[in-house]
Parts: structure tokens; sequence; C-alpha cells
């Protein structure tokens, strides 16, 4: 019976973190800002694990009924809470507080499972080995749950897939005790009979996980989804509307291809116009291939690198015929050189120079991207330009967020860089923002540009540099590693407005 329990540990301890790292990547994936997001679950998960400890105190009798019915409601629990979040977000106005109230629920539950084994064994283990042994197989299975959670369990089965299979070892490990130790065990049969209903419901769940999937997701978006999957990085998503073809990363829309090419044109011709002789390009982001479709108008490009972390988003945007018809094939050109990278880490590593670098990072909603717009990042890159390379950055909205577009613009001031800003208006995202930068003065004379454009010519470029007052210089805070400025702004400035 001693190795059965301690065996139990392993499996509930694994289990346990295994539901606090679905809460987190949930409610990043929703909510955005990851570090927060994952210090509030963990915070609450373990505050309320220790008022499950403190609560297990009053389950004076019946130890082993207690647990078995704890396992049942554990594997429910936290088997179902992220189909549940998926359902209700954007239906209810107090989702944080459903996602915390379902974090401490499944945290309490977790909590009372350890006290209550504890207890059990008390009377056939020694004290000193109860504590040692019981600790041990449970920060063993923790250090299990940490390391199969992001490396297999994610990208093998996605994240309500690992939810149900969780649940089900919750469900199991109870049934087992209540098969082995039914004698010590009141209402057997109903707790087997509902053992096995739970069981066969989270099987269901976990065979139709997809489609649960789909179904959660179609009520999020006002197209049908032609596309879903989930990756170690991001949830793509790609729906299909009355205007055209969408493109959502973690929820967020990326592009629509009804006004994408605004967007793609004003990131890259503008460098063009100052550095019309470019040949060596680096495109940092932009998996789906639109930025460097517009990169291969201009015939004296001879080389491009790539560079974008999800090594999915630009396989379905090379590979797919359907989504590779968007960038024209441009990621199947002979010209195009992917790389799937962490775009700060390859920066560090390349040796390379480049004529026209063209910096097309999500927007800075979390610690993780806005790394990618400090000090450090810009620093990095001018190791990469000469004193005639032109960088060009997306760089938010400077409408809605004008403190966060004049932290990227003071930040890249801060290392050195010229910079000339300039703004356009998309229809699905609002006026856009975007930088020129050099390590040189930026010329005000630009060369007319000989590819065919919709949008961005010489004229729309000279209006796009003119700002109204609203939209006009602020002073900021430096966005550096050790600060992160940038984030907490993008953050007050969109939840201000709502989105």
């Amino acid at each position: 019976m001693r190795t059965l329990l301690f065996l139990t540990v392993f499996v509930i301890a694994t289990c346990g973190l295994v539901y606090e790292l679905i809460a987190g990547t949930v409610a990043s994936y929703l909510l955005g800002d990851s570090v927060t997001q994952f210090s509030l679950v963990i915070g609450v998960y373990l505050f309320a694990m220790g008022m499950g400890s403190l609560l297990s105190k009053y389950l004076e009798r019946d130890l082993l009924t207690w647990f078995v019915r704890i396992e049942i409601l554990v594997g429910l629990v936290g088997g179902f809470s992220s189909t549940l979040l998926y359902l209700l977000f954007g239906s209810i106005d107090a989702f944080h507080v459903l996602l915390y109230v379902l974090v401490g629920i499944t945290g309490m539950l977790v909590g009372v499972e350890l006290p209550l084994l504890m207890r059990i064994l008390k009377d056939q283990v020694e004290f000193r080995s109860l504590v040692a042994n019981i600790f041990t197989f449970d920060y063993v299975g923790a250090l299990l749950a940490s390391i199969i959670f992001p490396l297999v369990l994610m990208p093998a089965i996605g994240i309500l897939r690992t939810s149900y299979l969780f649940g089900i070892l919750n469900i199991v490990v109870g049934l087992i005790l209540l098969v082995r130790l039914k004698d010590q065990v009141r209402g057997v049969v109903f707790l087997r009979v509902m053992s096995l209903f739970c069981i066969a419901a989270l099987l269901v769940a976990f065979v139709l996980a997809d489609r649960v999937q789909r179904f959660t997701e179609a009520l999020a978006y006002s197209g049908p989804i032609i596309h879903a999957e989930s990756t170690p990085y991001q949830r793509i998503v790609l729906t299909r509307e009355a205007d055209g073809t969408r493109l959502y990363l973690n929820g967020n829309l990326q592009f629509s291809t009804y006004d994408e090419y605004r967007y793609h044109e004003a990131l890259v011709h503008p460098a063009f116009m100052h550095r019309p002789d470019a040949r060596r390009i680096l495109v940092l982001g932009g998996g789906d291939g639109l930025a460097v479709r517009e990169v291969l108008k201009h015939k004296r490009v001879q080389h491009v690198d790539l560079v974008d972390l999800d090594p999915a988003m630009t396989r379905l945007f090379s590979e797919n015929d359907g989504f590779s018809q968007l960038n024209e094939g441009a990621l199947r050109s002979s010209k195009v050189h992917v790389y799937n990278a962490d775009a700060f880490q390859w920066l560090r590593q390349d040796t390379s120079s480049y004529d026209i670098v063209l910096v097309d990072f999500p927007d800075p909603n979390n610690y993780a991207l806005g790394k990618l717009y400090t000090t450090t990042f810009y620093r990095t890159l001018a190791q990469r330009l000469d004193p005639r390379s032109i960088v060009a950055v997306q760089s938010t909205s400077p409408y809605v967020a004008a403190e966060s577009y004049w932290c990227i613009h003071n930040t890249m001031r801060h290392e050195g860089f010229h910079v000339m800003p300039y703004h356009v208006y998309v229809p699905s995202f609002g006026d856009w923002g975007f930088f020129l930068a050099s390590s040189s003065a930026l010329k005000e004379n630009m060369t007319p540009l000989d590819v065919q454009v919709r949008f961005m010519d010489e004229n729309t470029f000279a209006d796009a540099c003119r700002f109204p007052p609203d939209m006009g210089w602020r002073a900021t805070e430096v966005n550096r590693l050790n600060n992160q400025a940038l984030v907490h702004l993008f953050e007050r400035e969109w939840d201000r407005v709502g989105q």
C-alpha cells in the first residue's frame, strides 16, 4: 500500500503542476502579457493550495473516501477548466474573475491531496521517512511536469488534450485506490460509477478535442475558421471573412487581405525610396511572407534573410498552396533564406551586413516581445548595418498609443539612430505608425519607386510624415531590458480603449 500511495503522490504532483501551467498558458493566450498572467496564476494557485491544506484538517474521518472524492473533483475541474475558459472568453465581462475562481478551486483541491495522503500514511511510515518521501515524490513529479509540458505535451497534443489527459490521470489514481482499498472506502459503488462516468466524459472530450477547439474559436471569430493550429509559440487561426482572409495569432489580428497591402507597402517601400540600390535585405518577423513579397518587387534585390521564431508560420505560408498565394510564393523564391530562430539571439550571432532591415514584430504587449524594442536590441541591430543602411520598424498606433509609439522613437534615438516617423491609415487597424532609421542622416529627397504599388508612393510618403498635434512627439522613458517601460505604456494605453 505504501508504494502505491507514494506513486500516487508522484502522479498527483505532476497533474497539479500541469494544471497550473495550463492556466498560465491559457491566461497568456487570451489576455496577453505572459509574465503578468503567469505571475498572477502562480500566486493565486499557491495561495489556494495553502487554503486547501488548511481546510484538510477539518476532514476527520473516512480519509481515503475523501481522497477519492477529491481526485474525481480535481480531474473534472482541472480537465475541463481550459475548455470552459475558451468557451466563455469574450462572452462575459468578468472573465478575469472566472479565470482566477477556476485557478483557485483547482489549487484548493490540489492543496487538500498531500495533507490527506500524509494522514493516511502516518500510521504505516515513520514520520521522518514519511515527510522525506512525500516531498521527494512531490518535487520529482513537479520537475517531470515542467519538462514534458512545453517540450512534449503542448507540441504533440495541445492544451485541451493535455487538460483532458491529466484530468483522466487524476481520476484513475482515485479509481485504483478505490479498487485496491475498497474495504476502507465508503460508497464504493457510487464512487466507482462516478469515476468511470467522468473518465468516459474526459475520453470523449479528448477524442473530440479538435472539434471542441474549433467550436470555442468559432464563438470568438466573426468568420468561419479555415485553418487553426497550436504551436509551442502561439495559436494560429485563419478565418474567411466577407472581405477576405484574416490571420490571428493568439486571438490578435495580424492582417486582413482586404487592406494588408497598405501596411506592407508602408513598411517596405519607403526604405527603398531611401536606398534604391539595396541588394541584401533582412526581414525580422513577418513569417507570413507578405513583407518579403513587397521586397521581391525590387529587381536589384539579390538576397533576403527572413528570421521568424515559429517554423509553423513560415511552413504554412510557404508550403500551403492556398496561403502561399497570399504572398505570391515569396517564401519559395531562391533569393529568400528562412531562419526559424529568436531574432534577439539570431542578431547577436549573425555576422552579415544588410542594406535594408525590416522589423515586422508583433506589438510589444508582453515582455518577450518588449525586449525586441529595447536599447539592447537596437544596439545589436546597429552592428548589422553600414552607414547607408536603412531600418524600417512597425511601431503600433501613434493615435491610440502615442506614448508607446514615441517611446520606440526615443529608444532608437538614444542608440544613435537618425529616426524619421511616419504613419498611414490601415482600415483593419486604424492609424498605424512606422519609423525609418539610419546611422547617418536620412535624406529629404527620395528616389521615385520603379515598382508597381497600390498605395505607397512618394507623395503618399510625404503626407505620411506629417503628424497632427494630437499625435505629436511625447517625452517618455527609454525602453531598456531592465525596465520594459514600453510594455507598461502599451498595456495602459490599449487597455484604455478596451482592446
